[in-house]
């Protein structure tokens, strides 16, 4: 348990402001452990049981979404040119301070974590933490078992090494999913061009043990489960008919 200021317990808790808190609790609105506070420095625990304007109040330092991010969306907090995937955050999360987990580009659809957790952003984000991301790609022209071969043993792209990954030809020989462990700026659309096949589609449907949640429509989020968080970061990709694609 940690303690804190109530304002700041407020403030952490709810879309409001600490001004507009700080005013609610001198003027008798606020209730912990059913008593009336009024002064915004009381120290409160994080699971003191609060009331504010006769709601209970429930304390979270950090939140996890799953998003069906659509294309159009940059993958950001801010952009002075294109929509932002946080401006699609239901008003209940947007006081958080979120952010993407990773990124997709603009015209990439699919999973896309957003948290304001720096620490398990950067476990599921970082190349030596080798957390698998599955993608479905549709391509300009038919893929082959030599190229996904080339896949295996890495590819030169550069200005860097990509790790080894899969390329895996379904039954449409222009539809393919990609497995990798990086994901670095526009990676899978690269290596398919390494292989002389351009990206006219795609979607990520898979990061670690956790897939993209079909009803989710594009630009819809909810909060992760606490065993969805440890597919994440510790489980390895789901089989292949798990994977949503709609």
């Amino acid at each position: 348990m940690t303690l804190m200021r109530l304002d700041k317990y407020l403030s952490d808790a709810t879309a409001f402001s600490r001004r507009e808190l700080k005013s609610l609790i001198r003027s008798g609105q606020v209730h912990v452990g059913g008593k009336v506070i009024k002064s915004p420095e009381y120290q409160v625990e994080s699971d003191s049981q609060v009331t504010l304007k006769g709601e209970a109040v429930c304390y979270r330092k950090f939140v996890y979404l799953m998003m069906n991010k659509p294309a159009g969306f940059i993958s950001a907090t801010e952009d002075g040119n294109a929509p932002v995937v946080t401006e699609l955050l239901p008003e209940e999360y947007r006081h958080f301070g979120v952010f993407p987990a990773g990124r997709l580009d603009k015209d990439t659809e699919g999973l896309l974590i957003l948290t304001n957790d720096g620490q398990f952003a950067h476990q599921i984000t970082s190349p030596r933490k080798q957390v698998w991301k599955r993608y479905f790609a549709r391509l300009d022209a038919s893929a082959s078992a030599g190229d996904a071969e080339i896949f295996t043993h890495g590819m030169d792209l550069g200005d860097f090494i990509a790790a080894p990954g899969h390329l895996i030809v379904t039954g449409i020989p222009e539809e393919v999913f990609v497995e990798i462990t990086e994901g670095k700026f526009h990676q899978v659309k690269r290596m398919c061009a390494k292989v002389g096949k351009n990206v006219i589609y795609l979607k990520r449907c898979a990061i670690g043990g956790l897939t993209l949640d079909g009803k989710l429509q594009p630009g819809q989020c909810r909060e992760l489960t606490a065993d969805e968080l440890e597919m994440l970061k510790d489980a390895p990709l789901p089989p292949l008919e798990e994977t949503a694609l709609r």
